[in-house]
């Protein structure tokens, strides 16, 4: 299966789940809660307050090297929009892509996904954990903040 199936299929377009293709085409899902909704839309309004020359918005599909995964929130800049507009999936990572963590999905599948999602070039891979606690990544290891947006809390309410 590729994505434009997927996108396509009214079914799947009908779960109240997050969808997301394997290395092998197979669909995965992941059922959504609402602490991670809340979560993703904080940090969605955060990231417009302090990077407000970007945009910031959520569920966005990447091509990776194994299939397409979909991140929680992302922020791109005016060039990366300019050059990629609404594409889907994105070939190329936005600049800051975040994962928001929930029952579903292991701190070690977050991980895999921060390495497919600086292989297609993301800056940084913030993961959000379920008590809104933020760690920041770079392609070398953890920051103490993003270099990015310095500004961004380490901790996200709900």
């Amino acid at each position: 299966m590729d994505w434009s199936s997927v996108i396509a299929d009214p079914v799947l377009a009908e779960l109240p789940f997050k969808v997301e293709l394997n290395e092998w085409g197979k669909i995965e899902m992941s059922p959504a809660t609402n602490s991670h909704s809340l979560l993703q839309t904080a940090i969605l309004f955060l990231l417009r307050q302090h990077l407000p020359t970007g945009k910031a918005f959520v569920e966005c599909s990447i091509q990776t090297t194994k299939n397409v995964k979909v991140a929680d929130v992302v922020w791109c800049s005016r060039e990366f929009f300019m050059a990629h507009g609404v594409t889907t999936p994105y070939a190329r990572a936005p600049e800051i892509v975040i994962e928001v963590a929930s029952p579903s999905n292991r701190l070690s599948e977050l991980r895999d996904k921060m390495f497919l999602y600086f292989a297609q070039g993301a800056d940084e891979v913030w993961i959000c954990a379920e008590t809104g606690e933020m760690t920041f990544h770079g392609g070398h290891g953890e920051l103490p903040y993003s270099g990015r947006c310095p500004a961004f809390p380490k901790s996200v309410e709900i």
